[in-house]
């Protein structure tokens, strides 16, 4: 990192959830690229893969402080981004801490890019914002990003020449933001898992946003006509050589590997040799909950679980993909409010979770408690009994390799 470069442009990555491999082209293309590029991270470089969960982020972390320049946070991981040496490479102006309003981190940067002045910030958007679990953010306050944006521009913009924004709130969000922040040059994407990447013009503003996944990259530079953007996935560089900071990652890697295709055993049918169907295994996780523990009702977040191809065998790794965030099953209380309204219960959990799968379906009135996820119970109940005992990763695993081939 302390090697003088002459930046031309500026490149990111967003919602990279721990998608690493040893010879995967994330690592090989962005070490070519920071020669003469601002590497930059829109969020959610952490959980969504076994190599998260069996490396406790340390991968993750390394790869950011070898590569990148400039990091935003995300929903996800958020914990690590207030580790020491991550913390001074991570950038965002509209998080607060609640009781004395003081920034949580530095506001923006300031960095050479083509001979202009360029000021790189970053905003989380709310909805990322309550996504984080409720414990992970207690002490924190998000402020209006337009507002705040606002306020950073009149105090610097005699120092700058452009305005970059990472922006962990999504594509549609972006759109608006950019519309009400004119002065922004260029807005990077976050978020959002949509298949939108753009480059989108709103008025001078270029948004755009890179696949997410170690899939791609999204690429801003000035040029005559003013800032100009593209995107692209990720050539194949496995055979690049990597610089001497991370060969210690890919030994890393290499090791996670080998656990993760330890066998775990044989499919069920239904869910042999396909893409798995989220929705439906989890439904049949949810009737078999509330049979099997007898709980009044059982309510699961879709997005816990993420699809995947299975084969013949179930692997550790398989399991870790379908089920990356390690939660626990917790029978959590209902509010006052929602416990005669179920329907009004379900549209407060969605609103912050995501599609949900509810056992029975619809809910019954009187609802006093129900069983679901920790990150679900954490981020939109508050409020938890007593664990069940079960991690959803293991009762997962019973369902998919239970039974007989027939």
């Amino acid at each position: 990192m302390t090697t003088p470069r002459s930046l031309r442009q500026i490149m990111a990555t967003t919602d990279v959830h721990s998608a690493l491999g040893a010879d995967g082209p994330l690592l090989g293309h962005l070490h070519q690229a920071r020669t003469d590029s601002l590497l930059v991270d829109c969020g959610d470089f952490f959980e969504g893969t076994g190599y998260y969960r069996l490396g406790r982020g340390a991968l993750e972390r390394d790869i950011l402080l070898a590569l990148y320049d400039v990091v935003a946070p995300g929903n996800h991981g958020w914990p690590h981004y207030f580790e020491p040496a991550l913390h001074q490479r991570t950038v965002c102006a509209n998080v607060v801490e609640d009781s004395t309003g003081n920034a949580l981190f530095r506001r923006l940067r300031i960095v050479d890019i083509a001979g202009r002045r360029t000021a790189v910030t970053a905003v989380i958007g709310l909805q990322a914002f309550n996504s984080i679990p409720a414990g992970q953010r207690s002490a924190h306050r998000l402020t209006d990003p337009v507002q705040t944006l606002r306020e950073l521009m009149l105090a610097h913009h005699h120092e700058v020449d452009s305005w970059v924004l990472l922006s962990h709130s999504g594509f549609e969000q972006d759109l608006q933001l950019a519309e009400a922040c004119p002065f922004l040059d260029v807005v990077f994407v976050g978020h959002c898992h949509s298949e939108h990447t753009g480059p989108e013009r709103v008025g001078s503003t270029l948004v755009l946003k890179g696949r997410e996944l170690a899939v791609g990259y999204a690429v801003a530079e000035h040029s005559p006509e003013g800032w100009v953007g593209r995107t692209a996935c990720f050539p194949d560089t496995s055979g690049s050589v990597l610089p001497t900071e991370l060969a210690s990652v890919r030994e890393q890697i290499a090791s996670i590997d080998a656990q993760l295709a330890e066998p775990l055993g044989r499919l069920v049918a239904p869910y042999r040799n396909k893409p798995l169907d989220r929705h439906a295994l989890l439904r049949e996780l949810a009737d078999r909950l509330r049979s099997g523990l007898g709980s009044e009702a059982v309510v699961l977040n879709e997005t816990a679980v993420r699809t995947t191809l299975l084969g013949e065998v179930l692997t550790a790794g398989d399991l870790l993909a379908i089920e990356p965030f390690d939660n626990s099953l917790v029978e959590a209380q209902v509010a006052p409010a929602f416990r005669n309204d179920p329907a009004a219960l379900l549209t407060h959990l969605a609103e912050r979770a995501g599609p949900l799968i509810s056992s029975p379906d619809p809910l019954p009135a009187g609802l006093a408690s129900l069983l679901t996820t920790d990150y679900l119970a954490d981020t939109c109940l508050g409020s938890r009994a007593h664990p069940a005992g079960l991690s959803l990763g293991s009762a997962l695993r019973s369902i998919l390799t239970d039974g007989d081939d027939q």
